[in-house]
């Protein structure tokens, strides 16, 4: 039985919605990349005209077609629940790229208006959906490590540090970035729920701008309910290129995730091993992206919840507030496990 593609509008089109634009019209047979929406001027235009979508003037515009059965936001964080909760009042189900909102306040709000509208809700946490990071996950749930122990994640961003240092609100380095891997953590220690984190964080790739709040550099360690202790480290700049990882140690074995590969493949020449290392996130986790918008189209066809819900994306971001409140004040911090839906 074959089912009609979900129709969906893209709101921001910027570098990460330029990338979630072409995979879903080139790689995800399950949507229709139907409309584009972007405030500046020429920039959806740009993004849907090659792919053979329209443009709208507005969200609002967006929200009001018949023909957007969904919506995927990749706008700016700050808008990102405004937008879940119009799109859940127009009928919409949402995919909203990380994080949820800027505070817990603003992600249950839009949680709430989700579950009020009865629409499906997915965030864009996509480690969940890269195969080495899901075969690590399956192995972990099947027992083949035993009770999770220590586990480790990180994110490096490729290149020399931002643009624009200016640019950076601060936090981002929690709010942001480790976001992901405050998520995969959650992921990979099935059942268990995070206690409390302390954060180390420093200007260490621009320190001319330490004084302006932009932290480009961080380790933070989570303890769990579980008993196990996790680290998750970040940089805004991995010369080599964009590298995301992940291990996980348990009582009876290990399991590792990411090399920052784009390929398996391997050289061996005079000049030693070498691997094609991937420049930027696009290029490295494209199948994941894929994976996400596979699942998400999925979801709304068989109305059941998204594999990753705004529960998730609330849980993630209580350990980013968690973070923030350790550098003010030096200390261990409590993480806010609040309600879940």
């Amino acid at each position: 039985m074959t089912h009609a593609p979900l129709r969906i509008g893209l709101i921001g089109a910027g570098r990460i919605g330029a990338s979630h634009a072409a995979v879903m019209a080139r790689r995800v047979p399950e949507v229709d990349l139907v409309a584009v929406v972007d405030a500046r001027p020429g920039a959806a235009e740009a993004v849907a005209g090659p792919l053979g979508a329209r443009t709208e003037p507005s969200p609002e515009a967006l929200f009001a077609a018949d023909d957007i059965d969904a919506v995927v936001i990749a706008a700016s964080s700050t808008a990102h629940t405004e937008l879940i909760v119009a799109a859940a009042e127009a009928g919409k189900h949402v995919f909203c790229e990380k994080p949820a909102g800027m505070s817990l306040e603003e992600i249950d709000r839009g949680r709430a208006a989700t579950a009020k509208a009865g629409v499906a809700f997915q965030v864009g946490f996509n480690r969940r959906f890269a195969a080495d990071f899901r075969a690590a996950r399956d192995a972990i749930t099947a027992g083949r490590i035993g009770e999770v122990q220590l586990m480790r994640s990180l994110t490096r961003d490729p290149g020399t540090g931002p643009a624009d240092p200016a640019a950076v609100p601060a936090w981002t380095i929690f709010t942001q970035t480790l976001i992901h891997d405050f998520d995969s953590l959650n992921w990979l220690n099935p059942g268990a729920r995070a206690v409390d984190v302390m954060a180390t964080a420093d200007a260490l790739i621009r320190p001319d701008f330490r004084d302006a709040g932009l932290l480009d550099t961080a380790i933070v360690v989570i303890r769990y309910d579980n008993g196990a202790i996790a680290t998750a480290e970040a940089s805004f700049a991995a010369a080599y290129g964009y590298d995301v990882r992940g291990e996980v140690f348990g009582s009876a074995g290990m399991v590792t995730a990411g090399d920052g590969s784009s390929t398996s493949m391997r050289l061996f020449d005079v000049e030693g091993r070498t691997a094609a290392t991937a420049r930027g996130d696009v290029e490295l986790m494209v199948d994941a992206y894929t994976g996400e918008f596979v699942e998400f189209a999925n979801a709304v066809r068989e109305g059941r919840p998204p594999s990753v819900t705004g529960d998730d994306a609330r849980a993630a971001f209580a350990i980013a507030q968690a973070c923030i409140e350790s550098m003010q004040t030096g200390l261990r911090v409590r993480v806010d496990q609040g309600p879940t839906s």
